[in-house]
Order: C-alpha cells, then sequence, then structure tokens
C-alpha cells in the first residue's frame, strides 16, 4: 500500500467544504479567474473567498500565475486524479468486474439472445 502523505491530507481537507468545491467548480467551467470574478459567483465577503482560495492553493488544488497586474486562478487537476488512483479507482475496478461478470453469466443463460 503506498504511504499517506502530507499532500493528500491537505487535499481531503480542503476539499471537505462545499464553498472550496465550489471555487474548483468555478474554475473548472472557466479557468483562469481573477478573485474578482470568483467573488461574483460566491456567497462570501471577499477576505473569506481569499481564505478559502489560499487553503485551496496550500494544497496545490489551485495556481496562480500573474497578468500583468491580475492574479488568475487555475484548476490543478492532479491531486484530484492522484486521489481517485488512490482512494476510488481500485473500488471502481471491483464493481466494473462484477458486473462484467454478471453480463457474462446472463449473456451465457441466454446465448447472447435476448
Amino acid at each position: 500500500m503506498p504511504k499517506e502523505g502530507k499532500g493528500t491530507d491537505l487535499v481531503f481537507k480542503a476539499m471537505a467544504d462545499p464553498n472550496r468545491r465550489k471555487v474548483l467548480d468555478l474554475l473548472f467551467s472557466k479557468n483562469g479567474q481573477t478573485l474578482g470574478q470568483l467573488c461574483e459567483e460566491l456567497e462570501m465577503q471577499r477576505q473569506s473567498a481569499t481564505q478559502h482560495i489560499e487553503i485551496l492553493i496550500n494544497a496545490n488544488l489551485i495556481t496562480v500565475i500573474w497578468k500583468g497586474r491580475e492574479k488568475l486562478h487555475f484548476i490543478n487537476p492532479v491531486p484530484i486524479y492522484e486521489v481517485y488512483e488512490r482512494w476510488v479507482r481500485k473500488f471502481e475496478e471491483k464493481r466494473l468486474g462484477f458486473l462484467h461478470d454478471l453480463k457474462k453469466q446472463l449473456e451465457g443463460e441466454n446465448h447472447g439472445t435476448t
């Protein structure tokens, strides 16, 4: 089994909050937004949004690129994929394997006809 890292803990903690998940959803729908653009869609003060975004940055879920005076926020899907690989995929494989075996069994019983 792979060792759990500090990064994974930060990702789970960051994604535990619905406001932070909403920020990720907003960036997924339109990547490269400023804080002002994100705040237009969030139901919170700018200071609160900044705190949530900082937690996402610390978890490596958001990266920041400066374009002139604008600070653009971009989603980084790699940590989410790593969580998927470690925690979701192994359970999904068993389920899909079961469904595949069931399909073969059912098709065998009626010889591939419906």
